[in-house]
């Protein structure tokens, strides 16, 4: 029997990553920007990483570092990013 000492469980976490990937894509699309420009501008190298990151393939995710440097490329802050995802 596992036990879960977490406050949360795997599919509240996966739910939690596809609301903000996908409000991340909502506002990179609103100002015009494309994914490779913005994985670029937060230093990420490789498009596919920052695609999978965004479209939550293969488990990856954005770390808080990155989070900090997309709202800073969005001109958004983290209030605004983190805004209706529960």
């Amino acid at each position: 029997m596992k036990i879960n000492f977490s406050n949360s469980t795997e599919k509240e976490i996966l739910e939690f990553h596809k609301k903000l990937s996908a409000k991340i894509r909502k506002l990179r699309e609103e100002k015009g920007i494309s994914q490779l420009n913005l994985a670029l501008d937060i230093g990420i190298k490789s498009v596919a990483f920052y695609s999978n990151c965004e479209n939550n393939r293969y488990g990856k995710h954005f770390n808080l570092e990155h989070l900090y440097k997309i709202c800073k490329s969005l001109n958004i802050s983290f209030k605004e990013l983190f805004d209706e995802i529960d």
